[in-house]
């Protein structure tokens, strides 16, 4: 099956695919159908691997050729030998890890650099239905209603920049979305529908 086109990808996958080098090792944490790792074996010849929790999209990528195990990453990143990897990515999925923390530390261990994704729980949007109606919004990247969700931490770009001081993790490069448009960092953690990181050792 070929890989879909770059310009397929959602944008902060985009993003990610454009600065990973060509012949380089990557695992996808939370890789779902494997749309990027396809783009990145079939278009930048990248050894990537994955990890996935629902066994249908791991089905999914298996059908494709992908090389991608299924499991949990609160618990299985644990299995994989350090530096086993030029990039860790974890794309849209932080925020639904038991600890976000050890999920950082876990990528870094495992990989040289990783790029983190994730929707911006103070974009302007949200903060307004929740001061207009005092309920938890349902938005297009956040589409299911408080109690059906799997995110269980609400970060925010300013909660992600603290975590990665904390950690002492450095922070190489940012990028911010909304409207599946990337913008400005200028007011970005109450502009920025959902954020994209790039982080390595501290």
């Amino acid at each position: 099956m070929t890989a879909a086109p770059n310009n397929a990808l959602r944008p902060d996958l985009a993003v990610i695919f454009d600065h990973i080098e060509p012949g380089s090792r990557a695992l996808d944490v939370g890789c779902g159908d494997g749309i990027l790792m396809a783009a990145l074996r079939d278009q930048k010849q990248v050894d990537a691997r994955g990890i996935e929790i629902n066994g249908a999209s791991v089905e999914r990528c298996v059908a494709q050729g992908l090389s991608v195990v299924q499991g949990d990453a609160d618990h299985d990143l644990t299995f994989y030998p350090d530096g086993a990897f030029d990039y860790a990515i974890l794309s849209q999925t932080l925020q639904t890890a038991a600890r976000p923390d050890r999920i950082m530390q876990e990528l870094l261990r495992v990989g040289r650099r990783a790029f983190v994704s994730f929707p911006n729980f103070a974009y302007w949007r949200m903060r307004w239905a929740l001061m207009s109606k005092g309920q938890m919004p349902v938005t297009r990247h956040l589409p299911v209603t408080w109690y059906e969700t799997e995110n269980i931490h609400h970060v925010t770009v300013k909660d992600f920049e603290l975590l990665a001081n904390d950690l002492g993790v450095a922070i190489a490069n940012r990028w911010f979305f909304t409207q599946e448009q990337e913008i400005g960092e200028m007011g970005a953690n109450w502009r920025a529908e959902y954020a994209l990181f790039e982080v390595g050792r501290g």
